[in-house]
This record gives C-alpha cells, sequence and structure tokens, in this order.
C-alpha cells in the first residue's frame, strides 16, 4: 500500500496565513467605509477671505483655516467673473489666483471639504478689483433717438458705447436746468446680452422732456453724454361725458325767457339720485322751475337735483327741466353729479 506524500511546510503557511490575511484586509476596509459613511458632520465655516498679495495678473487668497471632526481634506474656491465661474481646490487654507486681468472685478468665495465629501458653508464672498484702477472712460453713447412716445411713457434707443475693459451700464438722464436726474439704468452684465434701450415711465401726460444717455464701465469710469433728444408725451384722452345737455329757447320777450333743458345719460350705468350744475351770467336769474328743484344760484352758477319721479335716469334715458328766467343769456357748462356732459 502506497503512502502520500508529505507536503512541504510551505504549503501548510500558505494555507493558514492568506485565509488570515483575507480576511484582516475585509474586515478593514469594511471598517473604513463604515466609518466614512458615519461621517456626515461637515467642516466649519471658514474665515473671512483676505487678499494678500497682487500683481498685474495675480491675486494671492487666504482665510481662516475650517475645524472638521476628522479633518479638513481641502477647500474648494470659486472665481466669477460676469457670469463665468470657475472652480479650484487647494489642500492649505491659501491659493495664489493667476490669469486675472487688470482692472476686472471678481467675486471669490471658499468652502471647506472633508475626506467624506462634507461641504461646509461658505464665508461671506469677496468682491475685489484688479490693479492698477482703469482710468480710461468709455465713448459717450451715439444716435440717441426716440422709439415710441406714450402719455406717461418714452422709449429711447442709442448706439453702444466701447470700452478699453469692460461696460458695466447705461444710464438715460432727464435734463433739466434745476439739474439732471437718472431716470433709468440698463445693466449690462452679464456682457453676453448687451442693451441698447430703455423705457422711462411716470412722464406727465403733454409735457415736453429732454433726455441723454451716458455709458459707465466696471471700474466707475462715466462717459461724456449723449448729444440729447427732446419729445413732448401725449395727452390723455378727453373723458368720455357721463351726459349731453341740450337746451332750447321756448320763448323769449324783453327781460326774459323760457328754457327747456333735456339730460340724457350716455354712460353704461343707471344714475339713481342726480344733480346738475350749469353756468350762466350772475345778473341772470331764474324765477320758477319744473322738472327739477332748485337748491342754488350764486355767482353765476345753478345747482338743481332731481325731484323724486325722475330721480333715476337709465342708458339712454332723458329728464326734461324748464324754468324762466329774467334775462336770456345761454346757460353753459353742465355737469351732472360732478361729471361734465356735453353741451347740445
Amino acid at each position: 500500500m502506497h503512502s502520500r506524500p508529505s507536503r512541504p511546510a510551505r504549503w501548510w503557511a500558505r494555507t493558514l496565513i492568506l485565509p488570515v490575511v483575507a480576511a484582516a484586509l475585509i474586515a478593514g476596509s469594511g471598517t473604513a467605509a463604515y466609518a466614512a459613511a458615519e461621517d456626515t458632520e461637515p467642516p466649519s465655516t471658514p474665515g473671512p477671505i483676505t487678499v494678500v498679495d497682487t500683481t498685474a495678473n495675480s491675486v494671492l487668497l487666504t482665510w481662516a483655516a475650517s475645524t472638521d471632526n476628522v479633518a479638513v481634506a481641502s477647500y474648494q474656491v470659486s472665481q466669477i467673473f460676469t457670469d463665468i465661474g470657475i472652480m479650484r481646490s487647494t489642500p492649505t487654507n491659501s491659493i495664489l489666483i493667476t490669469g486675472v486681468l487688470p482692472s476686472r472685478t471678481y467675486t471669490f468665495g471658499v468652502w471647506a471639504v472633508d475626506a467624506a465629501g462634507n461641504r461646509s458653508t461658505a464665508p461671506p464672498s469677496l468682491r475685489f478689483t484688479m490693479p492698477p484702477g482703469d482710468s480710461q472712460p468709455p465713448t459717450a453713447p451715439a444716435a440717441l433717438a426716440v422709439r415710441l412716445v406714450g402719455e406717461t411713457s418714452v422709449s429711447l434707443g442709442w448706439s453702444p458705447s466701447t470700452d478699453n475693459v469692460l461696460l458695466a451700464q447705461y444710464e438715460v438722464l432727464s435734463i433739466a436746468p434745476a439739474g439732471n436726474t437718472v431716470v433709468a439704468r440698463v445693466p449690462l452684465l452679464p456682457p453676453a446680452y448687451p442693451s441698447t434701450s430703455a423705457s422711462v415711465a411716470g412722464l406727465t401726460p403733454g409735457t415736453t422732456y429732454t433726455f441723454a444717455v451716458r455709458a459707465l464701465d466696471e471700474a466707475g469710469n462715466y462717459s461724456a453724454l449723449s448729444d440729447p433728444v427732446t419729445v413732448t408725451t401725449g395727452r390723455a384722452p378727453e373723458p368720455t361725458p357721463a351726459c349731453t345737455a341740450r337746451y332750447r329757447t321756448v320763448s323769449q320777450w324783453p327781460g326774459g325767457s323760457q328754457v327747456e333743458l333735456v339730460i340724457t345719460n350716455t354712460g353704461p350705468a343707471a344714475i339713481s339720485g342726480w344733480t346738475l350744475v350749469w353756468s350762466f351770467p350772475s345778473s341772470q336769474r331764474i324765477v320758477s322751475i319744473w322738472g327739477a328743484a332748485l337748491v342754488s344760484q350764486t355767482e353765476g352758477t345753478v345747482t338743481v337735483r332731481d325731484v323724486r319721479h325722475n330721480a333715476t335716469i337709465r342708458p339712454g334715458g332723458t329728464v326734461a327741466i324748464g324754468y324762466v328766467a329774467r334775462g336770456s343769456a345761454v346757460p353753459t357748462a353742465f355737469a351732472l353729479n360732478g361729471q361734465s356732459c356735453r353741451a347740445g
């Protein structure tokens, strides 16, 4: 009977050691993953962002370091110029940003991130204008023109200005002897959607205005004013009379006359209770009246009111009033319940 040859001692070592090592690796990996999954606490907010140094094309930023229950892994730093954003990462609480341009204004933000991916809140962003200061103003807007005219608003348009760096906005000014006033602003940031038009509202109907436009760049330099343009707003339409008042001289004699008034409701709603006022010379006096009750006649103004049976005037309906007066002047300026009537 043959016996099985014995295996070398190294085989036994491999047989026993490899499972132990594998188990240890698996256990260690599970522990790390478990620990990372359990870390949900974000780092503290970094301190305020501070500019340490600048050159014509770089800026060195720093901030107070964040703390974390495990460890801060890195800081994310955002850089925004108009509508262009760049995100950077640094392992320390400072960063040198290159490729920036003189006289441009950038906005920087910073967040701390730990190994588990938890992100802190951000401190107030820093808005910083790179040196040297831009002292060159934009060119003045050209060809200012009126596009639309309303009763209380005007629409204006012009040709664009140019600038050595970047335009920030246009301002429309109302030009007056007492001083110029900015009445509209047109922001140009982001620069991808420039606009060379504006509407000025809140104007008075039937009034003449003079406007001019100027440009402002991002460094705060103003252009010269454009050539001015003068425009007169439209007049508001006269309100539609709520009534008409027709008068007829029935008879006339020396020193007196008899007159008939017919009042028509031209409005869309019924009139319930009415007072009628008209004018004629103060020397003329009403002696008697029917179809209405005399309220007063002073300083050339006569006021009468309804007499119950004709208190309601339906749309399109009429009421007749007759009177005898000393004198024969024509009545004028009729108003029914405070609204002017068209005379006929």
